[in-house]
């Protein structure tokens, strides 16, 4: 098969879907299949020449240039078009975006016929909400701009809000995925599509043995707690930083990553064990993947902060493929884990602040839950592949 994804970002910027999408083409071509991968050009730095990838006209849409975007329209879909006269054939289209990615892709699937796998990865209207107080005027626009991008692709879908936004770029597919169990029900209940297949996100099976092969044994019983992601307000850094300090935990904390809460994060950790002569807490910034995923090896426990906005929640299943339990906010997460974990029994700062203190007891005492083994090796990449290779194949049949 030729698969063409469609992504809202170039697969070499950061974030959580490019990493798996880099994944998944790998993966997909190790089985012997061809993927080209269709996003705007990056104009933070250049990526090496891959003919996988097919840059698309953009303009950066960041400060730092990150990240950027391309405008659905008829140049942009004259340039693909050009574009694929010297490419194979393509079987079948892989939308992984949520914006013009999204519109682009089902605009080009649409010219041409070819079947499309939706993928959901954003929940939109948590992730405006988090970011502007005016998410729902946002949202108005972004459905507005979606039914002129993709006019004419499947029925007419009106309304104003996040729901109407998915369900809107939902037409015209021939399957849609979700990376996780309670983001497929939302979807389903919401009439974004009526079977939504869940096929989570994988960790690469080969660092992950090798991983697993380096990690040191422990000699201590101090605790370790890492929390990682984006510092943006979504990701709710901020009330775990407030939560260790309230909390004066005998352990050590680490925190990877970077964004716009950095400093605030920083002035709040100052109150950190400052009674107590604990260790302050380690802000040590972007890591590279390899390296974050040793980190969190070496760590007791995992902390995931967000709630209601994630649509998987990458970094608690890593952990539990690692064997590291994870402290979980968000309710459905925890219910997608099943076991390794402390719940956090609600959103308050005291509440994270007393499982914090808790999960810092058990892992001291020996007594840490293990994470579920099923969940562990299900989380494997190659077992992800094989099961998102079944949608394909479903769909062409179908065809």
């Amino acid at each position: 098969m030729h698969i063409v994804f469609f992504g809202d970002q170039h697969l070499e910027s950061l974030g959580g879907a490019q990493v798996s999408m880099r994944l998944q083409r790998r993966f997909l071509e190790r089985a012997g299949h061809t993927v080209t991968a269709v996003a705007p050009k990056m104009h933070a730095g250049a990526h090496g020449a891959d003919a996988g990838y097919l840059d698309l006209p953009s303009i950066p849409i960041t400060l730092d240039r990150e990240y950027s975007m391309s405008w659905p329209g008829r140049r942009t879909d004259r340039f693909l078009d050009r574009a694929f006269t010297t490419r194979p054939p393509v079987d079948l289209v892989h939308v992984q975006a949520d914006f013009w990615g999204a519109f682009i892709g089902h605009r080009f699937a649409h010219r041409h016929g070819i079947p499309v796998v939706h993928t959901m990865h954003n929940r939109v209207d948590v992730g405006m909400a988090a970011v502007t107080p005016l998410h729902r005027q946002a949202l108005a626009v972004l459905n507005m701009w979606r039914r002129q991008s993709m006019r004419g692709i499947g029925e007419a879908v009106s309304g104003r809000g996040g729901w109407a936004f998915l369900r809107g770029i939902a037409q015209g597919s021939s399957a849609v995925t979700a990376p996780s169990g309670h983001f497929a029900r939302r979807l389903e209940q919401h009439d974004v599509f009526p079977e939504v297949d869940v096929v989570w996100n994988g960790i690469d099976d080969e660092l992950l043995a090798a991983t697993l092969a380096s990690r040191e044994p422990r000699t201590d019983r101090r605790p370790r707690f890492v929390w990682l992601g984006r510092m943006s307000p979504e990701k709710r850094l901020l009330p775990f930083i407030e939560a260790v300090v309230e909390s004066q935990v005998d352990a050590d904390i680490e925190v990877i990553g970077g964004g716009g809460q950095l400093r605030a994060a920083e002035k709040i950790a100052r109150g950190h064990g400052a009674s107590r002569g604990h260790a302050g807490i380690r802000f040590v910034g972007r890591l590279p993947y390899a390296e974050t995923l040793a980190r969190i090896a070496a760590a007791d426990a995992v902390v995931q902060t967000s709630i209601g906005f994630e649509t998987q929640g990458m970094t608690p299943f890593e952990a539990a493929t690692l064997g590291t339990p994870t402290i979980v906010s968000d309710p459905d997460i925890a219910g997608e884990l099943r076991a390794g974990l402390w719940s956090v029994p609600d959103a308050s700062v005291a509440a994270l602040a007393q499982t914090l203190t808790h999960a810092a007891s058990d892992i001291r005492a020996g007594t840490a839950p293990t994470p579920d083994a099923d969940v562990a090796e299900a989380f494997r990449q190659s077992s992800r592949t094989a099961a998102m290779i079944e949608v394909y194949e479903r769909v062409l049949g179908e065809a």
